[in-house]
C-alpha cells in the first residue's frame, strides 16, 4: 500500500507543492567531485607507495602499511584543523570512501568530545561511528582464519 493513499488530500496537496520548490540535485556534477577527489586521494596514495618502493627498498606488499600510516595521520590533522570537512563537503563520497574517510570519523567523533575529557570523551566516543566497522572487520578475519584452518586441517586428512 502507498503512503500517499494513507495521506488526506490537504497532506497530498502539499506534498505536491513541497516537491515542486524542492531544489533539483546536480547528481552529476556530484559524480564527478567525487570521481576527482577520490581518485586524486588514490592517486597521492599510489604516488606514495611507489615513493617508499623506490627510496626506501619496501616491497609492494609492505609498502602498503607506510602508505596507509601517511593518509591516516594528514587526514587526522586536515580534520583537526577543519580543512577536511570542507574537501568532505565539496567532494562528497570522494572522500568517504578511501581510508581517509575512516580516519576523518575517528577523528571527528573525538574531536566533537573532547570537552568530556580524554578517558570518558574522546576515548569513550571515538569509536562511536567507526566502532560497528571495526568489530565487523574483527570479526570477518576470525572467520575467515577459522575457514582457513578447517580448509587446511582437511586438506591435510
Amino acid at each position: 500500500m502507498s503512503k500517499s493513499k494513507d495521506l488526506t488530500p490537504e497532506q497530498q496537496e502539499y506534498k505536491s507543492f513541497a516537491k515542486d520548490r524542492e531544489p533539483k540535485r546536480p547528481i552529476v556534477k556530484n559524480c564527478l567531485r567525487a570521481f576527482l577527489v577520490g581518485g586524486l586521494i588514490c592517486t597521492v596514495a599510489q604516488g606514495l607507495q611507489w615513493f617508499f618502493i623506490n627510496y626506501f627498498g619496501f616491497n609492494e606488499t609492505n609498502a602498503g602499511n607506510p602508505t596507509v600510516a601517511i593518509l591516516i595521520i594528514a587526514s587526522v590533522l586536515l580534520t583537526g584543523f577543519g580543512v577536511f570537512d570542507h574537501i568532505a563537503q565539496w567532494a562528497g563520497a570522494g572522500t568517504a570512501v578511501p581510508i581517509t574517510g575512516f580516519a576523518n570519523t575517528i577523528a571527528s567523533a573525538s574531536i566533537e568530545h573532547r570537552t568530556e575529557g580524554y578517558v570518558l570523551g574522546v576515548g569513550g566516543n571515538m569509536f562511536k561511528l567507526a566502532g560497528s566497522v571495526i568489530a565487523f572487520g574483527v570479526f570477518s578475519a576470525f572467520v575467515v582464519a577459522l575457514l582457513k584452518i578447517l580448509i587446511t586441517w582437511l586438506g591435510g586428512m
